[in-house]
């Protein structure tokens, strides 16, 4: 058997995939598919809205890649395919913005605040935020260059100031921190799993399953941040009007209806 027009063929492939690896992973993802990178914040509201978009066009499935929002922005960097990014807060998707990776102008879709969860157990016995500046609490936050993470150093640093917390309550709760996680998702998971006495999280990932394994407490209003989540159809898309058209459901009185009722915060006014 002549072996050399086999060997010849997969060179030329493997060599196509190097030198053009987009197109090699382009390859991969189905024509009908549109690719949505969300913030992991928005697993349950954006899970609905995929199954909504699909119900109206039946042709297409919407493919959701969920992570922390500065881990999407590096995967769209590095040429990643995607048709649409959701992100957990401006600063990464001006990142992208300014790498020449967004189509038009992002807009906003949702607002979210922070909590505070401990598990249901408690074994820590914390019954306020005062107590999360004790000696010997375990808190999980996520990383500073995460969304949440920072969001929740400036909570910490406002609460810091309002009548009843110590000066240095934010650097006392910043040296209980035993884990910084990459996205929100995984900050819950270990105190559902008991593997932290505390986390920090958006108000939205506190779900009704959830609350079976944890507690919650209410941040102030006056300390609490309002984060703001942008979206915009993304440069390389294959599908510029149903990534257009997806983008207009979630900022749609539909779309708003399904993240308040996960938690989130509306911001586009009903006509």
């Amino acid at each position: 058997m002549d072996w050399q027009p086999t060997v010849r063929a997969l060179l030329v492939a493997w060599c196509a995939m190097v030198l053009n690896p987009g197109d090699a992973i382009a390859e991969r993802v189905p024509r009908n598919a549109l690719r949505v990178f969300a913030a992991a914040s928005l697993a349950e509201s954006f899970g609905e809205l995929a199954r909504h978009f699909e119900d109206v066009n039946p042709a297409v499935r919407v493919q959701l890649n969920l992570a922390g929002s500065q881990q999407l922005a590096a995967q769209l960097e590095q040429g990643a395919i995607a048709d649409v990014f959701a992100s957990a807060d401006e600063r990464w998707m001006d990142h992208v913005r300014q790498v020449g990776l967004v189509m038009g102008t992002p807009a906003h879709f949702a607002r979210n605040r922070l909590v505070v969860i401990v598990p249901r157990t408690n074994p820590a016995r914390i019954a306020r935020l005062q107590d999360l500046a004790r000696r010997g609490i375990k808190l999980v936050m996520g990383a500073e260059s995460v969304p949440v993470g920072r969001y929740g150093r400036e909570m910490l640093r406002n609460l810091a100031s309002v009548t009843g917390f110590d000066p240095d309550f934010a650097r006392r709760v910043l040296a209980n921190v035993v884990s910084e996680e990459e996205n929100v998702k995984a900050v819950v998971g270990k105190v559902q799993l008991g593997e932290a006495d505390a986390g920090i999280v958006y108000r939205s990932d506190v779900t009704p399953a959830l609350s079976r394994f944890v507690r919650t407490f209410e941040i102030p209003d006056s300390a609490n941040v309002l984060t703001l989540y942008p979206i915009a159809v993304l440069a390389g898309t294959r599908a510029p009007e149903l990534s257009r058209a997806f983008v207009e459901l979630v900022r749609s009185p539909e779309g708003q209806r399904i993240l308040a009722e996960r938690g989130m915060i509306p911001v586009v006014a009903a006509p």
